[in-house]
């Protein structure tokens, strides 16, 4: 039986981490860090060959962006999602370009919908790697790139993949910024003050 997500993607396995951060070497925070990540692996149907035209992999991508989006925000036990990024893998049969062709602007519209809305782009990386290679998803404030407190990321890990036909797709979440964050810039605060 294949499982897939929307009508083109076929799934082999989705893994997730949660990290719940206390402090830094400071103080206890009032409210834990809380950042997650959720990554799916799933086939890639150009492995192995050299294919102009991506759209297949980018026109059916909102249905990716909902389920990481749903899947992510859940694990934040509640509280709302204040960063966000994305990214991934492609298996070394496939190529870099693979993994970009399904988290663009497609992918991107549908995952703010799913965590609650965004007005900042979502910042992104992606390589070609074997099995198990980490990555680090980077995070920002959803609705302003510039709110430097939020820059952050979390790695991210899949010990059996991707595999070298596979991609591995990954969205992020955060719940606010850095623990003992004090560098300056605009802060959350501002933003939200000048936006209204």
């Amino acid at each position: 039986m294949t499982y897939l997500i929307g009508d083109f993607y076929e799934v082999r396995a989705f893994q997730s981490t949660v990290q719940e951060i206390v402090h830094e070497g400071g103080p206890a925070a009032e409210q834990p860090l809380i950042k997650a990540c959720v990554g799916v692996i799933i086939k890639n149907p150009f492995a192995g060959q050299y294919v102009h035209d991506l759209s297949p992999l980018t026109d059916p991508s909102a249905a990716l962006g909902t389920e990481l989006g749903r899947r992510a925000t859940a694990l934040l036990g509640g509280r709302e999602v204040e960063g966000y990024g994305k990214g991934g893998i492609a298996g070394v049969a496939g190529e870099q370009d693979h993994v970009v062709a399904c988290i663009t602007t497609v992918f991107g519209n549908a995952f703010r919908d799913a965590v609650g809305g965004g007005k900042a782009w979502i910042s992104s990386t992606t390589k070609t790697a074997a099995a198990g290679t980490a990555i680090d998803i980077p995070l920002a404030f959803k609705d302003e790139v510039y709110v430097r407190s939020h820059y952050d990321a979390i790695p991210f890990q899949v010990p059996d993949g991707p595999r070298a036909d596979e991609l591995l797709i990954c969205a992020a979440v955060s719940t606010g910024g850095r623990i003992h964050e004090r560098v300056g810039g605009m802060t959350v605060a501002e933003f939200r003050a000048s936006a209204s």
